[in-house]
């Protein structure tokens, strides 16, 4: 074989590789994202239960509200609202604590959410729907509580 042939067929196979890689890589993409809104809650909680369950036993609830493919569950949280922020993506952030918890709910929301939380005021009670991402724990080191955290939230009511 010729020099020539054999690098022809190298950058024809690699180029065929490549071409896949990259379709492969554009469906990952541009693959719809879930609609956490428009689906149904897997799990309706009050802040108390889901906080108590968390500091009992965090592997636990992780098991528990977390998958393995990534689509975590969909909460449906009802608490009082502690505090109201943003986070650095100047999502809204509401934190559901109740008075004299050890620890709270963190829920940020999405750009396409954020005006839903204008109306809310510290005090208020309200549910929050969301996807699950993070148990709350207790630091030993710092000896202080860290919240449970739901992304991709909205106000259900």
């Amino acid at each position: 074989m010729k020099k020539g042939s054999i690098l022809k067929k190298i950058l024809i196979i690699g180029g065929v590789i490549g071409i896949i890689g990259v379709g492969i890589v554009l469906y990952i993409m541009f693959q719809p994202h879930r609609d956490v809104q428009s689906t149904a809650a897997d799990f309706n909680v009050t802040t108390t239960e889901i906080v108590t369950e968390s500091l009992e036993d965090p592997e636990g609830a992780n098991n528990k509200y977390l998958t393995e493919d990534g689509d975590s569950k969909i909460m449906a949280i009802t608490g009082t609202v502690a505090s109201i922020g943003t986070d650095f993506e100047n999502n809204a952030v509401l934190l559901l604590k109740e008075e004299g918890g050890k620890a709270g709910v963190q829920c940020t929301f999405l750009k396409s959410t954020n005006a839903h939380v204008k109306s809310v005021k510290v005090g208020d009670k309200v549910t929050v729907k969301g996807v699950y991402r993070v148990a709350a724990s207790y630091d030993e080191d710092f000896e202080e509580y860290g919240n449970v955290i739901v992304e991709e939230c909205d106000i259900t009511q």
